[in-house]
């Protein structure tokens, strides 16, 4: 793993405090959505389908700050739409930083030369920016040309400013381990990105292309090729070996969507950010009232398909520090 000590050490303190409470469901990070609205329309997500006057919806900061302050996650991993686009982002961000959690704001990066300068560096905060390949590739996936090339130099400046940038890459049925490969070590080896996040695409119901998304064999085979002759330790991604091993097949998880539970303008999203089987006022009442035995594979013919990392990335994180073994091998970059 690339994460940082300092914030692997947090996390195991966070961790730890909540095994010493006895708690069994607890948020490890929160997929904070202050609005749906985006500058692009990707064919594999379906946010910008609702209604006009969702879309213009803006979360009130203080109303973000009170959902983080009450489930006390310490990682938050704002999104939407594209959080750009959010009139006072740049103050949500800050009073998160305020608070120490570890802030990853997702964005296409098409607007962060106009707000680049709305931010301050700092070791609690990260631009996330969204790469699914390269130029052809990636401009396919958001149905715009040009925006991979927009894409890499912002990532450029806002290196040259000092920030942390990460990036997220989703992979679909069209891929292939070279396409991977190829994406990867251009993050890795060229833009030298500090962490890179990679997730299998899910099915969203309310995506414009269906066609185009893996099952569990495809994404095992698509990864166990990919991660072959000792790349995955040579990539600075941001996930546990055990999720690696998880996407190559080797182990099985169930999943743990209560740990990367999602807060957006209709509430705490039930169960998980891809899947709206209703909404709660608190974390607290989402944890509580939702029945988790229905969801996974196995259980809800929707989660089938589903090794996203909001499910089964947590699962993976809590068996690796529950295992010295596997503790010591995540150190090592397993």
């Amino acid at each position: 793993m690339s994460i940082p000590l300092r914030q692997r050490l947090r996390i195991g303190r966070y961790l730890a405090g909540q095994k010493l409470r006895r708690r069994e469901k607890f948020p490890l990070l929160v997929e904070l959505e202050p609005l749906f609205a985006c500058n692009l329309k990707c064919a594999g997500c379906g946010k910008i389908e609702h209604p006009a006057d969702v879309l213009k919806r803006r979360m009130p900061v203080e109303q973000a700050l009170a959902a983080i302050d009450e489930c006390g996650a310490p990682m938050v991993s704002i999104a939407g739409g594209e959080p750009l686009m959010h009139p006072q982002i740049d103050v949500l961000t800050a009073e998160l930083v305020k608070r120490k959690k570890y802030v990853f704001l997702c964005t296409n990066a098409v607007l962060l030369p106009k707000k680049i300068d709305k931010f301050r560096p700092s070791r609690y905060f990260s631009f996330t920016v969204h790469i699914d390949g390269l130029r052809e590739r990636h401009d396919a996936s958001v149905c715009k040309e040009g925006v991979f090339d927009e894409a890499v130099a912002a990532v450029r400046e806002a290196q040259r400013r000092g920030f942390r940038v990460t990036t997220n890459t989703t992979f679909f049925n069209t891929d292939t381990p070279q396409t991977v490969i190829d994406v990867l070590d251009h993050l890795n080896d060229e833009l030298k990105v500090d962490e890179m996040m990679i997730s299998p695409a899910y099915a969203y119901e309310k995506a414009p292309d269906q066609e185009h998304f893996l099952g569990v064999e495809q994404t095992r085979e698509l990864f166990r090729k990919a991660f072959a002759d000792g790349r995955r330790q040579r990539w600075r991604l941001s996930h546990s070996p055990l999720f690696l091993d998880f996407l190559e097949g080797q182990v099985d998880f169930p999943c743990t969507a209560w740990a990367v539970p999602s807060y957006s303008l209709f509430g705490w999203q039930r169960p998980c950010y891809l899947m709206a089987d209703g909404y709660t006022r608190t974390y607290r009442e989402l944890v509580e009232t939702t029945d988790w035995q229905r969801y996974g594979r196995g259980r809800d013919p929707r989660c089938a398909n589903c090794m996203a990392h909001c499910g089964y990335e947590p699962t993976a994180v809590l068996a690796t520090m529950s295992s010295l073994q596997e503790s010591l091998r995540a150190l090592r970059k397993g």
